[in-house]
């Protein structure tokens, strides 16, 4: 059977040298607590200079539909409701059918606002919404299959 050499007095030495190449290239040595203060840092600084959220863009920039201007600080829901679905209806530049685009829309707004809209505002926008879906099921209800 033959024999296998050990190389053990060359294989030392490359660990060795694998170690002090790491140890060379490190100019500091790592703490953790310095990375959590660079994580908190940037965390701070990220948020008193934060760019604008993409719903704010959305806000300004999109153009599906064309709203009524502040349609959504009405107090009828039946006059939110008509209003977002006269303005689906009217736009060429929506990609799905009207009830998704005026529904969408009313959502977008509700979840926008968060907690910045009043409960009776949120209540009669929750309304709206049902009223929405009323009229659209009324409108299925008339088209012929």
């Amino acid at each position: 059977m033959p024999t296998i050499k050990k190389s053990s007095s060359r294989q030392a030495p490359r660990s060795s040298s694998r170690q002090a190449s790491r140890s060379s290239s490190r100019q500091t040595p790592r703490s953790s607590s310095k990375r959590t203060a660079k994580t908190s840092t940037k965390g701070a600084a990220k948020k008193k200079s934060s760019p604008e959220k993409w719903s704010s863009n959305v806000t300004k920039h999109s153009n599906a539909l064309d709203l009524d201007k502040g349609i959504f600080k009405s107090k009828s829901p039946n006059k939110i409701a008509h209003s977002l679905e006269d303005s689906a209806e009217k736009s060429t530049r929506k990609k799905g059918s009207s009830y998704q685009s005026a529904m969408s829309m009313l959502n977008f707004y509700i979840n926008r606002a968060g907690k910045n809209l009043p409960a009776n505002q949120k209540a009669i926008l929750n309304e709206a919404k049902d009223k929405l879906k009323a009229l659209h099921e009324k409108d299925t209800r008339k088209q012929p299959r």
